[in-house]
């Protein structure tokens, strides 16, 4: 029995920072972003957008075309959390108007627990092959003004719906796993902005890639050249350009960059969306390449801290009548320019607070935080 993605949606935030912007007011070279990080814009959210505004417009757009009264859990991944009990796929159940009879639960990881949701739904339809479940993965990357990480913020959020015969991609069984434990980012309870130590991350990325990568192939007769097109964690897209030479250089293998070069282009523009990120670049390559039908993936995912998995998918021979590359241009394009101006103010005023607070309509989109009273998250349908 195949099971795997048998369909996604994404969603974005309201505004854009173009990073042209963000180089001209440092007085640097754009191209130090552009070419030096692979990047060119990144979204971020409104005052009355989180992780769980921008899951539930993906997932209502997504649950539009299906039966929900298959779905059976909300396996929602994040590493923005916007409560330390309360899960946010509790708050999304509500908005999506689920049934009660579904298990609704949070995953944490840093990027990698949108992995971790997808194998655990996987798991669950080999169990019970006529359910469904909708996994999210959904995160707001936001740095410090004036550090190094600043310009690789950014918001989106992916919805799957994990099935039997699924329309996408199977997810072919075994995995290659990776963990360790090392500092090299994290977010301490008291702080709203990660601390980052770059060159830890990167080389802590590289290894978890060969290590997971060695797991994966002692465990199936698996070998580089079996896979068609490499998926990435790109929390920049020149990150995982260095992760592919990395694992052609361990291997002894030539890796070309055509075999990633398809998937960058969605996180080029989003910027870093943590968990979501494996999956903008899943969705990118489905949408870029009307040839990949009865072709074998290659994903790693990665989370800081550090926990890796290598693991493939079939992509299925029809998934072109499945796909909607049009719904992610018009997300794009319908975000808000900001003028720096405008980006430092929206920075500086965000504030992780249970104080009652209330907010005005910013988006077009389908839900909003509407503010806290008495400690309690209030989210609304517009």
């Amino acid at each position: 029995m195949k099971i795997g993605i048998h369909d996604l949606e994404v969603a974005t935030s309201h505004y854009v920072l173009d990073l042209d912007t963000l180089a001209e007011h440092q007085g640097i070279d754009p191209n130090k972003y552009r070419l030096g990080l692979g990047q060119d814009a990144f979204s971020m959210p409104a005052p009355d957008e989180d992780i769980v505004t921008m899951a539930a417009e993906a997932a209502q757009k997504l649950l539009a075309r299906h039966d929900v009264g298959q779905v059976r859990q909300v396996l929602f991944a994040t590493e923005s959390s916007v409560d330390q009990s309360k899960a946010a796929g509790v708050y999304l159940h509500e908005l999506l108007g689920l049934p009660a009879n579904v298990r609704s639960i949070e995953l944490k990881q840093a990027c990698y627990s949108g992995t971790a949701a997808l194998q655990m739904a996987v798991n669950a339809v080999a169990r019970n092959p006529e359910e469904q479940i909708l996994v999210i993965t959904s995160d707001v990357a936001r740095y410090a003004l004036d550090t190094g990480g600043e310009p690789t913020q950014g918001a989106g959020a992916v919805a799957m719906l994990i099935s039997a015969d699924p329309h996408l991609v199977e997810i072919e069984p075994g995995s290659g796993f990776h963990t360790s434990d090392v500092n090299d980012f994290w977010r301490p309870n008291d702080s709203t902005t990660p601390f980052v130590d770059g060159q830890l991350s990167l080389d802590a990325y590289l290894n978890a890639t060969t290590s997971a990568w060695d797991d994966l192939a002692a465990r199936r007769a698996l070998h580089l050249e079996d896979i068609d097109k490499f998926l990435h964690h790109q929390p920049f897209t020149k990150m995982a350009r260095k992760q592919l030479v990395a694992l052609g250089e361990h291997t002894g293998t030539q890796l070309s960059e055509d075999l990633i070069e398809e998937s960058m282009s969605y996180n080029r523009a989003l910027g870093n969306t943590y968990t979501a990120s494996l999956y903008f670049a899943l969705t990118a390559q489905l949408h870029s390449n009307d040839q990949l039908a009865g072709k074998r993936l290659g994903f790693f995912s990665y989370g800081s801290g550090a926990v890796a998995e290598f693991f493939t998918g079939v992509v299925q021979e029809h998934y072109r009548d499945h796909i909607y590359p049009d719904h992610v241009a018009q997300q794009l394009q319908d975000r808000v320019a900001l003028s720096y101006d405008e980006y430092r103010g929206l920075h500086q005023a965000y504030a992780a607070t249970s104080q009652t607070f209330s907010t005005q309509p910013t988006t077009n989109a389908p839900f909003r935080l509407s503010g806290v009273t008495e400690h309690q998250r209030r989210y609304e349908a517009q």
